[in-house]
């Protein structure tokens, strides 16, 4: 007799799926109300999300742990192949096109659950002693922090890269480090920002220069009048005049908060900014019942690191708080490489949840 196994179905964690499908329905609602074609190919991406999902959950990872360096690898190399024979647009390199199907790919994208799993590899390997990582094995681990935050920022995509760059480190904070190597890392820092200032690109300049100025750019005042005019409960969708007249940039992506409060308003914007604080808490919370556990607190901690600073640029983004760039809200704002990119993050770790209690990944049983 075959049956399911069951532990699949107790070991399961729930919580995560309750907190993500309100996001992505209300994501669908917003992009649908803006524009149907948009929202057609939103669908598909939620299918080839869900499909991602399901394959990094079912794959038995832990027995494919001696991959995970060529993996990690194999993607520095396309992130240095970029540089060579890469797509441009929009001003910036960062795509590379498939032979034959006329289809691009962006590393950098591919390269964010590689580096969590990459990070994972070495730290269960070496978990950190009772004080923390010394120096050696911090170099060590930086080095694979610092490379494709380099290769990545040569495109140049400077979040992305800094993306990369702070959830490494915050990774490296809650699994443990010495404290004399974070004052060093702060003075450090603090001497060289003025270095790293002048060898960013003019445009990035110009962000940042935006951003201190006193008046803001013309982005985030249409942002902020949308905001704005959302009031507490916001507008029926044939009202919502910053975005049904375009006056919103990119209204449905970089700009989606600002567009969900001008339709939702401040209740909406809310109850979506807390869905994402539960999510957050949540995933750092397995990092107290999984102890021992490194491989499956790494990814905990760097997904919701991750989730955290895209959530928190984005806002902050939108109402003049951080230099405008091109960083979505997770699961909400349109398109495909970034939604894809965290239902495969998210089916990794649901695969070390669920079938960390069973070596053999055994997805049914079998009676005679």
């Amino acid at each position: 007799m075959i049956r399911l196994d069951k532990r699949i179905l107790t070991h399961f964690d729930y919580i995560q799926v309750i907190l993500i499908i309100p996001i992505i329905i209300l994501s669908y609602i917003l992009v649908s109300d803006a524009n149907d074609m948009l929202a057609s190919k939103q669908l598909v991406y939620f299918g080839i999300g869900a499909m991602c999902f399901m394959l990094f959950f079912l794959i038995p990872i832990k027995k494919l742990e001696w991959l995970i360096p060529l993996v990690y690898w194999v993607n520095i190399i396309l992130l240095f192949s970029v540089d060579i024979i890469g797509v441009s647009k929009l001003g910036a390199q960062r795509w590379l096109e498939i032979p034959f199907v006329h289809f691009t790919i962006q590393p950098s994208e591919i390269m964010k659950p590689a580096f969590l799993l990459m990070l994972a590899y070495i730290i269960k390997q070496k978990p950190p002693e009772e004080d923390g990582y010394g120096l050696k094995d911090f170099i060590k681990i930086s080095f694979y922090i610092i490379l494709p935050f380099v290769l990545i920022l040569k495109e140049p995509d400077l979040g992305t890269a800094l993306i990369l760059f702070l959830v490494g480190y915050s990774i490296l904070f809650v699994v443990g480090v010495n404290k004399k190597i974070w004052i060093s890392l702060i003075v450090i820092a603090g001497i060289l920002s003025p270095i790293i200032y002048e060898n960013l690109h003019d445009y990035q300049k110009k962000r940042i220069t935006d951003f201190i100025s006193k008046e803001p750019s013309y982005q985030v005042k249409q942002s902020i009048i949308a905001i704005g005019s959302g009031g507490i409960n916001g507008k029926p969708k044939d009202e919502v005049t910053q975005t049904k007249f375009k006056f919103l940039p990119i209204a449905t992506s970089d700009f989606i908060f600002a567009y969900t409060i001008e339709r939702f308003g401040f209740i909406g914007g809310t109850a979506l900014m807390l869905i994402y604080f539960l999510l957050i808490i949540h995933l750092f919370s397995i990092v107290y019942w999984r102890k021992k556990d490194y491989f499956t607190i790494v990814m905990s901690v760097g997904l919701a690191s991750m989730i955290f600073i895209y959530v928190g640029v984005n806002v902050s983004m939108t109402i003049g708080f951080a230099p405008v760039v091109g960083i979505p809200l997770p699961f909400f704002s349109y398109g495909g490489s970034s939604f894809i990119t965290f239902m495969c993050i998210f089916g990794i770790l649901q695969n070390l949840i669920t079938f960390r209690y069973d070596p053999l990944y055994r997805l049914v049983k079998i009676k005679f």
